[in-house]
Order: C-alpha cells, then sequence, then structure tokens
C-alpha cells in the first residue's frame, strides 16, 4: 500500500525549444550541470537525481526555504538559456537562428515555455520516476547501460560515487 505521507520532492522537466538536440553538444550539458551545482552549493536546492538528455532534461529535487519553486526554476532556465545564447553567438549563429523567436520580451528562445513540475505524492511514484529519468538515455539509444551515462546520477544510485558533487541521495 502506497504511503499518504507527502514527499517534498518535485519531479521537473524542461524541453529545448521545439525538442532541437541542443544538448546533444556536451558544452551546453556541462552548463546545466554546472547551475545546478551553483544553486546546491548557494542552498537553493537539494538535488536527488537527475538527466540531461539532448533535447530535455529532468530532475528530482527539492527547493528550500525561503526560496521559492518558481524563482528557482526561472533562474536555472534563464541563465542557461543565456549563458547557450553567449556560445551560440559567437561559435554557430546559424544554429542560434534557429531559435530566434522575436518576442517583446526575447529575441532567442532556448527552452520551451511552461516547464512541467509534479510533486512526488508517494515511494511508489517516486521509484518510478528515478527508474525514467535513469532509464531514459538506454531507452534513446544513448547508451547500453544507464550507469555509463555521463549526465545522469544513474551510476551513483548504481553503487557508484557522486562524480558531480552534490547529489543528495534518496532512501527509498
Amino acid at each position: 500500500m502506497a504511503s499518504s505521507r507527502r514527499y517534498e520532492v518535485d519531479y521537473f522537466t524542461a524541453t529545448i525549444l521545439e525538442w532541437k538536440f541542443l544538448l546533444s553538444n556536451d558544452l551546453y550539458k556541462d552548463i546545466i550541470v554546472g547551475s545546478i551545482r551553483h544553486l546546491v552549493m548557494e542552498k537553493r536546492i537539494t538535488m536527488h537525481a537527475f538527466v540531461v538528455m539532448n533535447n530535455h532534461m529532468h530532475f528530482l529535487w527539492h527547493t528550500l526555504h525561503p526560496n521559492k519553486k518558481e524563482d528557482v526554476q526561472r533562474d536555472l532556465l534563464k541563465f542557461t538559456a543565456q549563458m547557450m545564447i553567449k556560445d551560440l553567438r559567437n561559435n554557430n549563429t546559424v544554429l542560434l537562428q534557429e531559435f530566434y523567436v522575436g518576442a517583446k520580451d526575447r529575441k532567442y528562445q532556448i527552452w520551451e515555455r511552461n516547464p512541467l513540475t509534479v510533486p512526488i505524492w508517494s515511494e511508489q511514484v517516486l521509484k518510478q520516476k528515478l527508474d525514467y529519468i535513469h532509464n531514459n538515455p538506454v531507452k534513446a539509444g544513448l547508451c547500453a547501460r544507464a550507469e555509463d551515462y555521463k549526465y545522469s546520477t544513474a551510476a551513483f544510485y548504481g553503487g557508484g560515487e557522486d562524480a558531480f558533487g552534490f547529489i543528495t541521495p534518496m532512501f527509498l
């Protein structure tokens, strides 16, 4: 029987505009990982699990008081977008044009609007999301074993070390 206790963890997903494979470039995955590290070090979040794919990312994380979940998400997406746009301006203006939107508030857009956040309400859902996150690269054909994918916490949960230095394990 599933527990009725509310887990203080959210499942978060953000997608690159039009599901473009911008994150195929490891530099952009590194920008995301660095941003997560910064949020953890600034005590804005606790990161439990994540995967950064070629066109989207999934997290299991907790926003720390007094920070607001919406503010942390906004800041993460805004900063990573700015860094990616800066790199594209300097190194790939042709690809940058694929992200031109010419909106009132922005010239370029990297992330789809309205990322998904779902509160985790049971241990069963927590395990399902953790498995989904870690098996995403295998299903996408990026690796044979989840633990082999560099931009994921699968190796950590498979008994390895925290290669990122900022993961707080979830005890299931």
